[in-house]
Order: C-alpha cells, then sequence, then structure tokens
C-alpha cells in the first residue's frame, strides 16, 4: 500500500495524521506509541511493545560494549 501523507505543524514540531485505516491495521488508536524502526529497505512502524524495546537496549548495549569483536567476526 503506498499513500502520500502531508507533514504538518504540530506546537514546535512536525508530525503526520495517520489515516483511520492505518490505524487500525497497526491495531493502535489515539495515546497509543509507536516504534519507529529503521530497515535497510526504509522506515517501519509498529506498536509500541515494552518487551521489544528492552531487548533492542540490551542488543544494543552489547553491541557498543563489544564492537571491536563484532567487526572481528564480520570479516
Amino acid at each position: 500500500m503506498a499513500r502520500k501523507l502531508k507533514l504538518t505543524t504540530i506546537g514546535n514540531s512536525v508530525g503526520v495524521v495517520l489515516p483511520r485505516e492505518i490505524l487500525e491495521r497497526l491495531r493502535v488508536d489515539r495515546g497509543d506509541e509507536l516504534m519507529v524502526l529503521e530497515t535497510p529497505d526504509g522506515i517501519r512502524l509498529t506498536p509500541f511493545s515494552p518487551e521489544f524495546a528492552s531487548q533492542m537496549d540490551v542488543a544494543e548495549n552489547i553491541m557498543r560494549k563489544r564492537r571491536n569483536l563484532l567487526k572481528k567476526l564480520a570479516e
């Protein structure tokens, strides 16, 4: 599904209004939180998952601490 969305000013920030159909597909509503993930294909929006966010924090800490080891493994 490709859809053109317009950016709008919200206070001192910029936001995008998601159409009802997209909110239904994401199973979210006003006040819910979304996660924004950067992927090789672009940006991905998903419903916020505290469990997944915690797992990502752990993974990022490991990647930061073990950066040199991970570089060697990637060679």
